[in-house]
């Protein structure tokens, strides 16, 4: 178990729990074989600066389960369970006695379960780790508003649990309901979008007519510099606000043909869902693999953290530091961190585009696999690992240098001059907006891969080539299909945060809300956006197979479409249009 700290060397041995030592830094050690776990007479006195807990620390046989109030109980739970909770130079019965001052455990003694793996009594109760918070949150200023938040979470534990459900049945209908709404939806949001254009645009004019039509009597004479800033910076909002309602009439005009592409799509997407229900499960999967993999993350860090050579400190108590290259082992545990996680998320999108390419290009779809979900992960494991690995490593090499950046960014904050805290943001942009793109090229390239069976380089050639081929189409898609998936994250988190108000609103038990309502909308979000992040991705699958199709596909006899009728449609009357061009 490693050793314990904070006892005095003179007046005990170095003690070491489950274990049997030899003698460390010239001073003698205690094995304990039947003490399995390390407890602290004081769990919650946390040194944030130095991050250790700062109490002494015991090898007992057993954690105690139960709160105990009082002397008594200490010494009744030592005799019955073997566990000396005072110092060891303590017998059970002289834990009453005047001498036990301040070598036992600070009453109350929180009930405490053992840490899997680290052999360590935590306490249950979270009352504990309020503490802990009210170190770490510094805008709070009064410790009881803290208490009183995580007292609201506890009293409404059960309503936080059905409203998290709520929101995951919200996300589920919500996907079914796009597909039958995909043609009404999108040309109400473009009305509302041309309508709040114009409006903003003429009440911007407006005001600065008004402004500069206002007597000067009414300008205060000690502001004349004040009132001509502001009628300049309206003149300015207003000819932005119509440059821009001007451009998005043109991209409107010249796009209004490809939104009912992005329309067919979106009720083609419907349908995949439709034959591939296991589809809708894919997140669930995914964040499974995610914990599993962040869990064992952790428990490597805190077995790295503890690892190193032992050495007296200037206290002359023993401590274990990291020396040598094993102090540098974080960076590559912090470097597989990110690789693994990027990879763990392209193998969702390897595994959603192989369903989707097979629903897409199989004619009759009652030939379709029994389990085409369960046939992309086999295809993915048995082909295509190395494509997932080689896109998640470039994300990885883009990422790393950014968040070098920001932690330099953050801190310099306050002292670097003007010119370095530009030169730094710029960078941290530059490199978010090369790591969205490459996020969309693999994404793009891993639905080439699954079509093609090639391998990541030259998948990822063909995608570009394919996106460049459909700008037009791909934004058409990117604008009007992002923004109503946004919007329906947006209304899955207002019905959730609505629900939750109206169920608080009955509960008397605790008298601040903010917490258990951020708690719930946040979880509402994280729910809709991987759902919805799901239908996304199918469509952007489904677009790259109708790109393809149509470019090696004209609909002769040997050359039929795979497409589905849904988008036969848009596509006839695109390719009517450009013959009435040509002739």
């Amino acid at each position: 178990m490693g050793p314990l700290w904070g006892l005095d060397p003179s007046l005990l041995e170095q003690n070491f729990c489950s274990c049997d030592y030899s003698p460390i830094c010239g001073l003698p050690t205690q094995g304990c074989g039947s003490c399995l776990y390390v407890f602290f007479l004081d769990p919650c006195n946390l040194d944030l600066i130095n991050r250790k807990i700062k109490s002494v620390a015991l090898c007992v046989a057993a954690c105690p389960r139960q709160e105990l109030k009082t002397i008594s109980d200490v010494q009744k739970f030592a005799e019955i369970n073997g566990s000396a909770l005072c110092r060891y130079d303590l017998k059970p019965s002289e834990y009453a006695s005047p001498k036990a001052k301040g070598l036992c455990p600070k009453l109350p003694v929180p009930a405490s379960a053992p840490i899997p793996f680290f052999h360590r009594c935590a306490p249950v109760n979270i009352s504990c780790y309020a503490k802990f918070a009210e170190a770490l949150i510094t805008f709070v200023s009064d410790n009881s508003v803290l208490h009183r938040l995580i007292s609201g979470v506890m009293t409404s534990k059960e309503i936080i649990l059905g409203l998290c459900l709520l929101s995951l049945v919200l996300s589920m209908i919500l996907m079914v309901i796009i597909r039958y709404i995909s043609r009404v939806l999108v040309w109400i949001l473009t009305f509302l979008l041309i309508l709040g254009s114009l409006g903003g645009t003429g009440v911007l004019w407006w005001l600065y007519a008004k402004q500069r039509k206002s007597p000067k009597e009414t300008i205060i004479p000690e502001q004349p510099q004040i009132a001509e800033a502001n009628l300049r910076a309206l003149l300015i909002y207003a000819i932005s606000a119509t440059v821009f309602t001007v451009i998005l009439f043109l991209v409107m005009l010249v796009m209004r043909k490809r939104v009912a592409l992005t329309i067919a799509l979106f009720h083609v997407a419907g349908k995949v869902f439709i034959h591939l229900p296991l589809l809708v499960f894919q997140p669930f999967w995914t964040f499974f693999a995610l914990v599993l993999f962040w869990v064992y993350w952790i428990m490597t860090l805190l077995f790295l953290g503890t690892a190193g050579s032992a050495v007296l400190n200037e206290q002359g108590f023993v401590e274990f530091k990291i020396s040598g290259p094993l102090q540098y082992m974080w960076w590559y545990h912090v470097v597989g961190l990110i690789w693994i996680s990027e990879f763990i998320l392209a193998c969702q999108q390897m595994t959603v585009a192989g369903a989707v390419v097979t629903y897409y290009f199989t004619r009759d779809k009652r030939n379709l696999p029994f389990t085409p979900i369960l046939a992309s992960v086999n295809r993915l494991i048995r082909y295509h690992l190395g494509t997932v690995a080689k896109g998640s490593f470039i994300i990885t090499l883009v990422k790393i240098p950014r968040m070098i950046l920001m932690y330099i960014h953050s801190q310099l904050k306050g002292k670097e001059n003007a010119c370095a805290r530009c030169v730094l943001k710029s960078c941290i942009c530059c490199l978010w907006c090369l790591e969205k793109c490459l996020n969309y090229l693999n994404q793009n390239a891993y639905t080439a891969t699954a079509i093609n069976s090639t391998n990541f380089c030259t998948s990822a050639k063909d995608a570009f080539v394919i996106l460049v081929e459909n700008a037009l189409r791909v934004a058409a898609i990117n604008t009007v299909g992002d923004f109503m998936l946004f919007l329906g994250k947006v209304l899955i988190v207002c019905s959730t945060g609505l629900a939750g108000v109206m169920l608080l609103n009955y509960q008397q038990d605790y008298t601040v809300w903010v917490l258990p309502l951020i708690i719930v909308c946040l979880f509402a979000f994280l729910v809709a956006h991987c759902f919805l992040s799901i239908y996304e991705m199918v469509v952007d699958v489904l677009f790259l197979c109708f790109a393809i199709d149509t470019k090696y596909n004209d609909g002769s006899p040997g050359r039929e479409f795979y497409m589905d009728k849904v988008l036969m449609l848009p596509y006839i009357r695109t390719s009517i249009n450009c013959f009435k061009k040509l002739g």
